[in-house]
């Protein structure tokens, strides 16, 4: 790769260092997506920019859908991605003559989160969230005692990702059972930051969220164990950690996340280092703002996979 590498920076005229012992790299980079990849990136992007301050990296945040939308017309170079891409935005890529690869960057827990003060939520179900976040619940289940008996008879208020985020629509397929499928009378932000302002505030308040705004912010928060109730797994209520959706114990709230990368883009050098950058650094980086990073093993396999994907797109 370094190899590889090196001939790019070649055909472009020169070394990867300049006299002055800098990178000669510049150009831009345009990323967008995902509020829950964004930390990752972000994280990421910083360290490239101290190797390459000529590179201009952008990181936005418009959400997975939002992110999507740009992409596959072509409008950023990289999004970041809380789920896979969806088949309808595939066709609408492939019809803006957009080629992409898919790359696992690191996993995440989606954490069901309660106010500090709530002493009555020991434990949660998937059948219970499902009974709570379902659309059929709009309008109906108003009250914690709606859902146990022995919960108190006052107002459940709730919090989540917009509609177009990405955890929005995992959460939403892993516990309601249809993806883009839940109640609407729930305060939504594409900001989690929103979101923890929004639970840590409301002594009533439910919310999910990504693993990492959680462990930001956990002085203020009381994560919930959750139960898939499988009886085969007989391990019953799980809290998300490092080792629980490491181990694929955190059910079904355990996720891989995503970079996409335009083909276009890899015709750059400055695009083809950052990304071997981001894979090389990906793990360390997850880790610190708190994802959990794949094995040494899968992050090797993305390398090899951007690798022949880029090679086959200067064909």
């Amino acid at each position: 790769m370094l190899l590889g590498a090196t001939m790019l920076f070649s055909a472009c005229g020169g070394n990867s260092e300049n006299a002055e012992g800098g990178s000669s790299l510049s150009g831009s980079i345009q990323i967008d997506g995902s509020s829950t990849v964004y930390p990752i990136t972000e994280a990421v992007a910083e360290e490239f920019r101290a190797e390459a301050p000529d590179v201009k990296v952008t990181v936005g945040v418009s959400g997975t859908g939002g992110g999507m939308k740009k992409f596959t017309r072509g409008d950023i170079d990289i999004v970041d991605a809380s789920r896979q891409m969806k088949p309808s935005e595939d066709s609408l890529a492939q019809a803006n003559g957009i080629t992409y690869v898919e790359l696992s960057v690191a996993y995440d827990g989606l954490t069901v989160v309660v106010h500090p003060e709530n002493d009555w939520v020991k434990d949660i179900t998937v059948a219970e969230l499902k009974k709570i976040w379902e659309p059929a619940a709009q309008g109906t289940i108003k009250k914690w005692n709606q859902i146990r008996p022995e919960w108190p008879d006052k107002e459940l208020h709730l919090y989540g990702p917009g509609v177009e985020s990405g955890t929005y629509d995992y959460f939403t397929e892993a516990v309601v059972g249809e993806s883009h499928s839940s109640r609407g009378d729930y305060t939504a932000s594409e900001d989690d930051n929103v979101l923890v302002q929004g639970v840590s505030t409301d002594p009533y308040a439910l919310g999910f969220f990504g693993f990492a705004y959680f462990e930001e912010n956990q002085s203020k928060l009381k994560a919930v164990p959750v139960d898939d109730m499988d009886d085969s797994n007989g391990k019953g209520a799980i809290l998300p950690s490092l080792e629980t959706v490491k181990d694929g114990s955190y059910a079904p709230l355990s996720r891989p996340l995503y970079i996409y990368v335009n083909s276009k883009a890899t015709a750059r050098p400055e695009v083809i280092t950052f990304i071997n950058f981001y894979l090389d650094n990906a793990g360390e980086l997850s880790q610190e703002v708190g994802y959990i990073p794949l094995p040494d093993e899968l992050y090797k396999e993305q390398k090899q996979k951007f690798e022949q994907f880029a090679k086959g797109a200067q064909k």
